[in-house]
């Protein structure tokens, strides 16, 4: 019988480790059951989260650490620094890059803090600076990839104006959002409001709510009522889009939010709400501060601020300083009224006029007509023009000759032509070629005698006369300022401010002051940090003043500046007229205010352009005809209320003198009948715009200001004291005439002669 096979149950071995059927022990290396599986996982899960939040707190604690609050950027700090007429109120303009003028919290109404708040953070005094919601919001929209969002307090807001920028990048955000937590702990949120409303922008150009209110309603914050707080509060969000003026539905929108916001915070009853309307706003005004002559001044104090004060420019941009300057607001009316009312119409666009007026006893300028319009064209005519003197530069001899002792009754030759050795080939005439006869320093004065004046500067020599003029005021660079013959008749270029100094010189009866234009500064806290001290000197003496001053009396009294004398005070002063009519000037002084006016010419607009004569579409323009009305005109108005003064009495000092030429005209002439020697003037007759002269005024003049100028025949004058009755030619030239030029002296390189006794 055969043996069974063993079934393959039980002849199979056994795994080691393995029990019955294969299936593992219960003992070692058995899986744990799926409870405890799951009780590990969430112990990792635990200490992996709590080593997370220990390391964001510690990286937490040290970014609050690491970041700093900076200090504030420049900008953030900028205040407007104004420009004040020397009334210390009227302002003329402002010097600033942005138009900031700080106020207190407590001077801005509760309704319009509640209103701001209402539009940009409603849980301002609660917050610790940030919003964490905000953030997450504006963080999730920046990574769909929609508009970068600020989601930002006031504080943060505050923090990106005063201390970061508007750059939009996370790292600011990241230094915005510590900074802000730290500016939270640091001060009070009264300070932190109060820091917003000085430096956030409200468009229009304001920067902080005093401004803003200013642009939008012409009125200070104080005067802001609850509905018009919430219009500049909805402006914030976006200052382009929410202003009225640009897009009314737009703002009246943004407008009830913040009302509607102002009742659910209860800072607003329904009740008020109810009856609240959009205010209206101020036109939106792009006037500049800088337009018309009033840029002529800012940028003359500009100047003066940083060479003579020492400000840098972003301290005057930004410093919040308060400027009084010297100039007057009347006198600055009279010189704009003083051109515009005496010009023709259809002046050529290539005229210009300079009107500077300097008060004597302090140096102070009153007055600058610098151009009709800065924003056109930034040269100003009375600082940076050079123009030929003409016959203002015969003074300057008159002094010299003063103080060597050649009296004002000393007599000269005042016949033409002349010939001087001291001219070589060339000969000196008078306008018109007028023969005055023996005359007079006075009368030589009065008809602005080119003759008698070149042989007064033969004999106090050139060089005497330069360094007069330097010592009344002119800078001893002054373009052709040269010891030569022919500078007596003023063929250096000077500026006519430097002019007017000189002049005021005169008027002060020798005591040169520097011309200046800051009175005093003052900083934001109201601390003055400047006032004026301008230097002064004693240049020349008194009696040699006094003469100089009743010798240029004469001009106004018989002759070319006649017109003067309508201001019915005492006046000294002197016409002058370049060669071929380049300029014309009127430089005059009562005791109160010394007054230069210039008009000179250019092929085009363009002040740099070169010059040409002087035309007006009518007869030639001399220092008698339209500088001189200009100069009564102003005078009239800057002196209005003020006591009329007189010069000191003439002291006539030195010895009079009865000077001989060197040499004498050697033209034939044709016998003309004799007059009296102050029946003709060297100087043309001033023609009115309708070319028909008006008579010579009398020592009282009637007429109105309005009237022709009276610079014709001058009233008899007294026959010269030190020298005998003299006669003269009369010209035989009609008013107008054309001067022949003014000789140069001779040799090379020296300045050609200006003066052609005008």
């Amino acid at each position: 019988m055969a043996a069974r096979r063993p079934s393959a149950t039980s002849a199979r071995p056994s795994s080691p480790g393995r029990g019955p059927a294969g299936r593992p022990p219960a003992g070692r290396g058995s899986r744990p059951p799926r409870r405890g599986r799951s009780r590990r996982l969430w112990t990792w899960l635990v200490a992996l989260l709590g080593t997370g939040v220990l390391l964001g707190i510690a990286g937490f604690v040290t970014a609050y650490a690491l970041v700093s609050i900076p200090s504030p950027n420049e900008l953030a700090q900028a205040q407007v620094s104004t420009a004040y007429y020397s009334d210390g109120t009227t302002p003329i303009g402002r010097f600033s890059e942005r138009n900031r003028v700080p106020v207190t919290l407590d001077q801005v109404p509760e309704p319009v803090r509640n209103a701001v708040l209402a539009a940009e953070d409603r849980s301002f005094y609660e917050n610790r600076g940030v919003s964490p919601t905000g953030i997450a919001r504006a963080a999730w929209n920046n990574l769909r990839g929609e508009s970068t969002q600020g989601g930002s307090t006031i504080t943060q807001q505050y923090v990106k104006n005063y201390f970061l920028n508007a750059e939009q990048s996370y790292t600011r955000k990241f230094k915005e959002f510590f900074i802000a937590l730290k500016i939270d702990e640091q001060q009070t949120k009264d300070a932190t409001l109060a820091a917003y409303l000085n430096t956030v922008y409200f468009g229009r150009q304001a920067y902080g709510i005093q401004t803003a209110a200013q642009a939008y309603f012409g009125k200070d914050v104080a005067q802001l009522s609850a509905s018009e707080g919430a219009l500049l509060a909805g402006v914030l969000a976006a200052p382009s889009a929410y202003d009225p003026r640009k897009d009314p539905e737009a703002a009246q929108r943004r407008w009830e939010y913040v009302m509607d916001g102002m009742v659910d915070e209860g800072w607003l009853t329904p009740a008020e709400r109810a009856v609240a309307t959009m205010p209206e706003t101020v036109e939106l005004r792009q006037e500049n501060d800088w337009e018309g002559t009033e840029g002529y001044l800012l940028r003359t104090v500009e100047r003066e601020l940083e060479k003579k004060v020492g400000l840098t420019s972003e301290q005057i941009k930004r410093g919040g300083l308060k400027v009084v300057t010297t100039f007057d607001a009347k006198a600055q009316e009279a010189a704009k009224e003083a051109v515009r009312s005496n010009l023709p119409e259809g002046a050529p666009a290539g005229l210009h006029v300079g009107v500077v007026s300097i008060d004597p006893r302090s140096g102070g300028v009153r007055a600058m007509y610098g151009g009709a319009d800065f924003l056109t064209n930034q040269f100003n005519s009375v600082t940076m023009a050079e123009v030929q003197a003409g016959s203002t530069f015969k003074p300057f001899t008159l002094v010299a000759a003063l103080e060597k002792g050649i009296s004002l009754k000393s007599t000269f030759d005042g016949n033409s032509p002349l010939k001087l050795k001291s001219w070589g080939k060339d000969t000196v005439e008078n306008f018109g070629d007028a023969d005055l006869g023996r005359i007079d320093l006075m009368t030589a004065t009065a008809k602005s005698s080119n003759t008698v004046y070149a042989q007064l500067n033969d004999k106090v020599t050139p060089a005497a006369t330069r360094e007069a003029a330097i010592r009344a005021g002119l800078e001893p660079g002054t373009k052709d300022l040269l010891d030569v013959p022919s500078n007596v008749l003023g063929s250096a270029s000077v500026a006519p401010v430097e002019l007017a100094q000189a002049y005021a010189t005169f008027a002060a009866q020798g005591v040169r002051h520097d011309w200046h234009v800051v009175a005093s500064v003052a900083g934001p806290d109201g601390e003055q940090i400047y006032t004026a001290s301008p230097g002064e000197a004693r240049v020349f003496e008194e009696p040699v003043m006094a003469d100089t001053t009743h010798a240029l009396q004469q001009v106004v009294q018989r002759g070319s500046g006649s017109h003067a004398s309508r201001l019915k005070r005492p006046v000294a002063g002197k016409t002058g007229t370049s060669t071929k009519n380049m300029s014309a000037w009127f430089a005059g002084y009562t005791p109160q205010l010394a007054t230069v006016v210039v008009m000179y010419q250019t092929e085009t607009a363009d002040p740099t352009s070169p010059r040409t004569s002087l035309n007006l579409g009518r007869r030639e323009v001399t220092g008698g005809s339209y500088p001189v009305r200009m100069w009564t005109s102003f005078m009239q108005t800057a002196l209005e209320g003020q006591p009329v003064e007189a010069f000191p009495k003439p002291k006539f000092v030195g010895k009079a003198q009865g000077v001989r030429s060197s040499s004498t005209s050697t033209r034939t002439r044709s016998p003309r009948p004799s007059t009296t020697s102050s029946s003709t003037s060297s100087e043309p007759p001033s023609e009115s715009p309708s070319e028909a002269p008006s008579e010579s005024p009398s020592e009282s003049p009637s007429e109105s200001s309005s009237e022709s100028p009276s610079d014709g025949t001058a009233p008899e004058s007294p026959a010269p004291t030190g020298g005998a009755t003299p006669s003269t030619q009369p010209t035989g030239a009609s008013p107008g005439r054309s001067a022949t030029p003014a000789p140069q002296a001779g040799g090379a390189g020296e300045a050609t002669p200006a003066g052609d006794g005008r």
